[in-house]
């Protein structure tokens, strides 16, 4: 019962955390301020987390998935458009599912080299994932560099931040058909390329 009740505690000081980092940012949260958030004294949290560093360094490894995924459900042989907009929707699922942590990785990969690092792993693991993917969904053999190419100009699209558009009332469809329409685009250049390219 005991150990349950630290279990909650330490998520509770995550979750008090998770949400401050993304309001205030990293250095505008301060211990007392994250144990005050999580109903907790200031000398349990540091029972669990040493340093402020060490509850981010939790965060990042606990709640941020990096390992790459099976795209085998998500391609489409023949159609790497479609692949690439089941691929889509599979990291954009999971990136609503984890808006709080996404907001702490957009404001601190600037400034602290672990949320870079954290960062860097995704998207790597991500290019993985999108390059097994075209290639699967390419009839024929396109050259590497091409599909490693796409897939890299694929992943940084679906993980930028939105710059802006999102209360324009054009609402998550129009969102939808701009992927779609870069996607054809992009698998356009892939089927173009010579096999030698």
């Amino acid at each position: 019962m005991r150990a349950e009740a630290g279990t909650r505690a330490r998520e509770r000081i995550l979750d008090a955390a998770a949400v401050l980092f993304a309001q205030r940012g990293f250095d505008g949260s301060s211990t007392a301020r994250i144990a005050h958030a999580a109903g907790v004294p200031k000398g349990l949290l540091f029972y669990y987390f040493p340093t402020k560093p060490d509850i981010l360094g939790a965060l990042l490894e606990e709640r941020f998935v990096v390992a790459p995924f099976d795209t085998g459900p998500l391609t489409v042989r023949g159609d790497p458009a479609q692949t690439l907009m089941n691929l889509s929707e599979r990291v954009l699922r999971n990136h609503a599912e984890s808006e709080i942590l996404r907001e702490i990785i957009w404001h601190e990969s600037h400034t602290r080299p672990e949320v870079l690092a954290a960062l860097t792993r995704y998207r790597q693991a991500l290019n993985g994932s999108i390059q097994r993917a075209l290639a699967a969904s390419l009839p024929g053999h396109i050259n590497e560099d091409v599909i490693r190419a796409a897939a890299a100009a694929w992943a940084a699209l679906i993980t930028a931040r939105p710059l802006g558009g999102e209360g324009d009332g054009r609402g998550a469809i129009h969102a939808v058909a701009n992927l779609r329409a870069v996607a054809q685009l992009l698998t356009a250049g892939l089927r173009a390329a010579p096999a030698g390219a």
